[in-house]
């Protein structure tokens, strides 16, 4: 599943007043986190991630990781702070536009 930009523009807009919900440590992205984030990728669909330090290839590698794991999308990336959604097909609760 792929994005529209009106979509991931929407998607963004609902991400804007979102608080982190997985707050990465000094370990990164570990299985543990990829199960807490399909977990809570499974009831809110969009999930912020505060990312661990690093430099700028790091933090791709962590998003790559933890969007790979749980088949996530990244809606938005903005320094330490990443959007992902994935869609609950049993129960969506996002209306996305077309």
């Amino acid at each position: 599943m792929s994005l529209s930009p009106s979509q991931r523009r929407y998607l963004r807009s609902l991400a804007h007043d979102l608080k982190p919900v997985i707050l990465l440590g000094a370990k990164g992205a570990t299985e543990a986190v990829v199960k807490e984030l399909d977990l809570a990728l499974t009831h809110h669909e969009l999930v912020k991630v505060k990312l661990s330090g690093g430099d700028k290839d790091e933090r791709q590698a962590q998003i790559d990781f933890l969007a790979g794991g749980t088949r996530a999308l990244n809606v938005q990336q903005i320094g330490h702070i990443v959007v992902l959604f994935r869609r609950n097909e049993d129960e969506p609760k996002l209306a996305l536009p077309r």
